[in-house]
Formats: C-alpha cells, structure tokens, sequence
C-alpha cells in the first residue's frame, strides 16, 4: 500500500481485520509531520459504511460531532439567507477532523514512515517492482497506489495527469475561536457557514476545539499571485492584506475571517478527468485521488475509504487476486464517474458568476 490517507489505511484496516498483513508506506516521515487538514462529512452510506466494513464505527460515533453538519449561507453584506441546522438524531454526515480519523484508522497498523516512493515497474519476473527515494528496491504481488492527487503510482497504469479547474483556494485557520473570536464564532454556527458573490465563495468550517478552517475560492489564473506584486504566500501580513481586496465590497465581519487567519496555503483545484479508467495492470490499482481526483464537494474521502474497504473485502477471499481487483476497478470506475460529474458541475455553480447558483444548488441538497 503507498499512501498513509483515509484510502490507504482504510484498505489496510479492513484486511488486518481478515487477518491479511499489509505494509503501508508513507512519505511523511511521521503521522503529525504536516497539519492533517480540515473537517470531514462521513456520508452514512459511503464513508461510514466503510468504518462499519473495518469493525470502527462505534468509536467514530464517540468521536464525530453530529452538530457540525449544521450550515449557513450568507450574503455579502452580512445577510443570513439560509440557516440549517440538523435534527437531534440525524447522523447522515457527522463531522470528523481528519487528524482524528487518521488516528482511529491507524491503529494497530504497520506503516513505514518517511518512504517516498519515486516509481513502480508492474509486471517483473518477481511482481510488482517499487523504488523508494533511498535507493531502496522492493518487490510485491500487488501494489495499492493511495498517493493522492500526484501520485507515483498512477504512471504504472494510466498517462492522466490532474488539470487545474479555473479555481483556487487560499487556506487559513482560527484558532480557539469561541474565546478569542466570539463575534465570528457567532457568525459561523456549530457547523459550516458560506458566502457567494460573483466568481468568489468565502468558507468557514468548525473543528473541534474551537479551530476554524478558512477557505477564499475565486477563479483566477494559475499564476495569479505572481500579479500581485509578486506576492508572497509566505508572507501572512502581505496575504491578509492582498487577499481581503479579492472580496471588494464585502461585509467587514465576513472579511474578518481571513484578516484573522494566522498562516495561510494556496490550494489551486486540479482534477483527473471525469471519467477516469485504465487498461487492467495486473499487480497494480488505485484508489482515491490517485485514482478519480475531483472537487473538493464533500465526497472525495468518502469514495477513497469505499474504494478502499471493497478493494480489502475484494482481494480477502480465496478467489483469484488479479481477478479480484479487476472487479473492484469495474465497480469503482463507475461509481467514480458518477460522482465526478456531479461534483464537476457543482464547483461551476457554486463558484460562478451567478451567485444565485450556489444557493440554489444548497436548497437542491439541504433538506427542508
């Protein structure tokens, strides 16, 4: 398995459940050595039915906070246009931080920290060949790319490369906001709170413990900091001050939750294209971003761990390996496919030059 992220170790917990060893190689030289990331949705028929599939739901119930599906839209100008809140006993799309996920899947795990893997060879005379940055050589029956968006797998089998979407994000964070930031704290609710404008959405997304997760979208060139006068992402003072103008006109609290943000990452969207398959490789398959990267809508973690509890459940049986994963890749290619085109058509609505779009997308999915 290449890929310590909820694909990989999904795949690798469901088979140390069927008593399967798995070796999981990660490049990160440890769980901690980079921010995990933000909030999850597990969706009860996607990503929580691969926890069930991996014997850990109870604990991810005892973890998840079913408050944090609650949403709220907002205008520009301030204005509260929308605000969902979820029923006491609904637990369709609990919120995980990822870091807290990450944990509950690794568990009793054997992953080989601080391995990058630079290329598989498929097909040896002895199976699967993979080199690792150090120079080091191993071979395997079947090699599992979980690696993300540019992944070192993925050549093996396809020649796709991720497309940038028109679209980028800039991340940042609040911390202990509740006490240092009420006022946005209010603003934001116990769960999620968006404002759209015209080719602009500004996100903020409840962690536990009072962290808040920023995300400004806009559509833009690649390069377009390099127009800033050569702004420097690193630089935390020049971005609160660049960014806010991005969202010119905007009400002043809504722009205070990036005058706030403390670091902050620019996240260009890229994509695999929609309908992403490969001629069968024996000894070799993907899952997750590796294998159908698509908008970030809520979704991605979810097909991964699915894709990765099937791909387990596929190749745990007595029935023939290859065989085995060339069904796994059938199911996933097509419920891959489907996902990739809704959630394709979503970005453009709900970065789009009708604001009203996005709304009209969250009245679409919210229930009423």
């Amino acid at each position: 398995m290449i890929g310590g992220g909820p694909a990989g170790l999904t795949f690798a917990r469901v088979l140390h459940r069927h008593d399967h060893p798995v070796t999981v190689f990660e490049r990160d030289p440890a769980p901690d050595a980079r921010p995990p990331g933000g909030t999850l949705d597990l969706h009860e028929n996607l990503g929580q039915r691969a926890l069930g599939k991996a014997g850990l739901l109870a604990e991810f119930q005892a973890l998840s906070r079913p408050e944090g599906q609650a949403m709220r839209i907002l205008d520009t100008d301030g204005t509260v246009l929308r605000d969902w809140k979820p029923r006491p006993d609904d637990r369709a799309n609990p919120e995980i931080d990822r870091g807290q996920l990450r944990d509950l899947l690794l568990g009793p795990l054997d992953v080989q920290w601080g391995r990058k893997v630079t290329e598989v060879v498929p097909v040896t005379r002895d199976g699967v060949l993979v080199n690792f940055a150090d120079g080091r050589q191993e071979t395997f029956d079947l090699v599992v790319g979980a690696d993300g968006a540019w992944s070192r797998v993925r050549p093996a089998v396809s020649s796709a490369t991720p497309q940038y979407t028109g679209v980028t994000l800039v991340e940042t964070s609040l911390d202990d906001v509740d006490t240092r930031h009420p006022g946005l704290a209010r603003l934001i609710g116990d769960g999620s709170m968006a404002v759209y404008g015209v080719n602009r959405a500004l996100v903020a997304q409840r962690n536990s413990g009072g962290h808040v997760k920023v995300y400004a979208q806009f559509r833009a060139p690649l390069d377009w900091h390099t127009h800033l006068d050569g702004l420097d992402l690193a630089d935390a003072e020049a971005v609160r001050s660049s960014v806010p103008a991005l969202f010119d006109g905007w009400a002043a609290p809504v722009l205070d939750l990036l005058r706030r943000g403390t670091a902050f990452v620019r996240r260009p969207l890229h994509v695999l294209p929609v309908s992403h398959t490969w001629a069968h490789v024996p000894g070799v398959t993907l899952l997750g971003d590796a294998a159908h990267l698509m908008p970030p809508l809520g979704v991605g973690a979810n097909l991964a761990m699915v894709d990765g509890a099937e791909l387990a459940e596929s190749v745990a049986g007595p029935g023939d390996l290859d065989e085995g994963v060339r069904a796994f890749e059938e199911q996933m290619w097509a419920r891959a496919g489907r996902w990739a085109k809704i959630t394709a058509a979503g970005l453009e609505r709900l970065v789009s030059p009708d604001p009203a779009q996005a709304l009209a997308l969250f009245d679409e999915v919210q229930p009423s």
